[in-house]
Formats: C-alpha cells, sequence, structure tokens
C-alpha cells in the first residue's frame, strides 16, 4: 500500500516548517472547521497555503473561503488532518484541491502511487461531505525545463486523477499550461524556484479558475 494513502501526522521538521507550526496551523483549522460557516473551501499544500494576500482577499473572501493548505503536506498528511479535526462542522458547497507533488520529493512515490493517494484524499471528502462538489485541480508542472522527467511524471499523474471526474460532484480542471512558457519551460516570473507560483502566478491561476468556481457554487 502506497504511504501516501496511509493517514499519517507531519513528523518531518523542515527548517522552513518545524512540526510545531505543522501543528498550530493544522489547530488553527480545526477552529475554523468547528466554528465558521465556510462555502468554499481550499484543501492542498504550500502551493494551495501560499496565495497571495490581496488576489485571495479580493476574489475568494467574499465567497466565504477558508484555505486549509499547509507547506510540505502530502496526500497522506492531508488524510491525517481530515481524520483529526479538520471537517468538523463545515459544510462547504464547493472544496478546491490541489494535493500530490509533495508525494515525489517527500514520498519517492511513482505517479500510479501519487494517484492511489489523491483517489483517497478525493473519497475521505466524498465520505465527509456527500453534497459537496470537488474541483479536483492538476498538479502544477515543476522544474524550469520541459524535458525534466519530472514534468512527465505530473503529465501521468494528471492523466490518471482526471479520470476521478464523474461531472457530477467531482470536477477535474488542469490549469497548469497557463504557467508554462510558448516552449514549455517555466519562467521565474511565474514561478521564481520553478515549483511555487509568484504573485503573477497566482494571478493566471486565479483568472482561469473562477469562472469554474463561481459556475460551481450555483
Amino acid at each position: 500500500m502506497p504511504a501516501g494513502t496511509i493517514p499519517t501526522k507531519r513528523t518531518i521538521e523542515f527548517d522552513w516548517m518545524p512540526v510545531k507550526n505543522w501543528d498550530k496551523r493544522h489547530a488553527e483549522d480545526v477552529v475554523v472547521a468547528q466554528y465558521e460557516e465556510v462555502d468554499l473551501l481550499f484543501i492542498g499544500d504550500s502551493i494551495t497555503a501560499g496565495w497571495d494576500w490581496q488576489i485571495w482577499d479580493k476574489h475568494f473572501k467574499p465567497l466565504k473561503a477558508a484555505n486549509f493548505g499547509i507547506g510540505g503536506d502530502h496526500t497522506a498528511n492531508v488524510l491525517w488532518r481530515l481524520q483529526h479535526g479538520a471537517i468538523g462542522n463545515m459544510q462547504p458547497k464547493l472544496i478546491v484541491l490541489m494535493i500530490g507533488v509533495n508525494n515525489f520529493g517527500h514520498l519517492h512515490e511513482t505517479p500510479e502511487q501519487v494517484a492511489q493517494g489523491v483517489a483517497k484524499v478525493v473519497a475521505q471528502l466524498q465520505l465527509a461531505w456527500p453534497h459537496s462538489k470537488i474541483l479536483l485541480n492538476g498538479v502544477f508542472p515543476f522544474d524550469q525545463l520541459a524535458s525534466s522527467d519530472n514534468r512527465k511524471h505530473v503529465k501521468k499523474l494528471n492523466h490518471l486523477i482526471a479520470q476521478l471526474d464523474n461531472q457530477t460532484t467531482i470536477f477535474f480542471k488542469d490549469y497548469g499550461a497557463l504557467l508554462l512558457e510558448k516552449n514549455g519551460n517555466i519562467s521565474t516570473a511565474i514561478m521564481n524556484d520553478f515549483l511555487h507560483p509568484t504573485p503573477k502566478g497566482y494571478q493566471i491561476w486565479a483568472d482561469a479558475m473562477l469562472p469554474d468556481i463561481q459556475q460551481l457554487l450555483k
């Protein structure tokens, strides 16, 4: 069984995210889940956590949005969070999910194994909120060059998780191509570390995704 399918609490100490900080962020999410009214729930890793605040406040805050992204998380960490308080009393109308990129680097999983982890997270979300819609984002391409092996892994992963789309409660969208240059490479203007979007990259994502969010919230 792939490690990404087994609910796991964060135990790795990153310089930029000690476990105590991860615990704090999860505890904050538990309070939101317990007491706040949330219509639009974002779940994921650092790419979800890192929304430029001006873009967030303009586009998503008015939609009663909550951000349950935590940097460094893979699918097993998200499963653990959902099973330990992050569901709470919320009844979101729409869940925006992007997860899986850290399964490659932290768990050394194949695209097939990562896809199993993503499917497990989707199943957990459906169990918690059977009447909510899920906007499942394809994992963004990473590494500067289009020829990178990681690009092939992401493409394979997205092909696999796209099959979770049922056009009823699960809707798969891959916005990643919008972040690439014409030759397929990634510009530092869009991802300065070739993994995390810059504010310009987030604006591109928001502009593309917002019409889908508005439609699915109806």
